[in-house]
């Protein structure tokens, strides 16, 4: 009797050949594959750095059940004195493309060659190095006060890369680039994975339906954010946004200004109570509240509802 085998048994046969054909400097994380490519990288402006010690992760588009979804870049501070992110990216291989999450580690390793901006350009990085125990910040590519960050200089770089959009590497369309003999000898490195801050990002992005390319066709309109959790100048953007556009109606916006003015309520509340900070928990029910109303902003500027415009004179 012939032996039946499950398209999802298939599937896992695929990428582990693909796995094996793949560079060393690859094998770091390789968690999910996709039949479909990622969409072209979105072209935003980055924030300004919210402080000494902060480093920038770029944004990314990720995958879940609801298919891509855009992780707005954010700046983070790393696990450790003298660690950098290297970036995950898209890679084509078996006939899939597959994910290669980032790490921290001494060095900025091999990240497809994707273009991500702002000091990522394909090959290493060029936003700033760590001088000590202080992170300096290169000001010719990264977004930062200097009457605030004072630690930093100025480096001149410019990288040709005609494929600034494209989000993935190998296969049809994708940037051909292969790790060099340096970045393999770097995959060896001890590396760590994504912080818990990191992670809550993550978590965050997917969970607002504004992310996904499947609603938002490739545009995010929150493609970066200056620090993780902080989406309430996000939303009130959006918001007025959506007011001037006339997309949300006097109701809508009195409905979401409510729910945001609430939030913000309960945060400077909890903040009261534990001396200016928010507990895990306090966090978790903010970021709820928060995904809600992101939530409801997309339906009111997605409905039939419309505010009229006020009759030139």
């Amino acid at each position: 009797m012939p032996m039946l085998v499950s398209m999802r048994t298939i599937r896992k046969a695929v990428v582990a050949m693909a796995l094996a054909l793949l560079p060393a400097a690859s094998f770091a994380g390789v968690f999910i594959s996709v039949g479909i490519a990622p969409p072209a990288l979105p072209v935003y402006a980055q924030p300004v750095c919210p402080g000494e010690g902060f480093l920038w992760t770029p944004g990314y588009w990720a995958y879940g059940d609801a298919g891509y979804y855009w992780v707005p870049g954010v700046w983070v501070r790393p696990p450790m004195v003298g660690l950098l992110w290297t970036p995950g990216y898209w890679g084509w291989g078996g006939g899939a493309y597959l994910w290669h999450a980032g790490y921290w580690g001494p060095h900025v390793g091999f990240y497809g060659g994707i273009n991500y901006g702002f000091g990522y350009g394909g090959v290493g990085f060029w936003g700033g190095r760590w001088e000590g125990g202080r992170f300096a910040y290169n000001t010719a590519v990264m977004n930062v006060d200097r009457t605030v960050v004072h630690n930093t200089y100025v480096d001149n770089v410019h990288v040709a890369n005609v494929n600034v959009h494209t989000s993935y590497n190998g296969g049809a369309g994708g940037i051909q680039a292969r790790p060099s003999a340096q970045e393999r000898q770097w995959s060896q490195e001890t590396h760590y994975g994504a912080t818990v801050s990191q992670q809550l990002h993550v978590q965050n992005a997917q969970a607002d339906r504004g992310n996904l390319a499947s609603a938002n066709g490739g545009h995010p309109q929150d493609p970066a954010m200056s620090r993780v959790g902080e989406r309430a100048n996000n939303q009130q953007q959006r918001i007025a946004q959506g007011v001037r556009s006339g997309q949300m109606t006097a109701g809508e916006t009195r409905n979401v200004e409510g729910r945001a003015a609430g939030i913000n309520r309960q945060v400077a509340a909890d903040r009261a109570a534990n001396d200016g900070r928010l507990t895990p928990q306090q966090r978790q029910q903010i970021n709820r509240r928060q995904n809600n109303v992101s939530r409801s902003i997309y339906r009111d500027k997605h409905n039939a509802a419309k505010q009229p415009r006020a009759a030139q004179r």
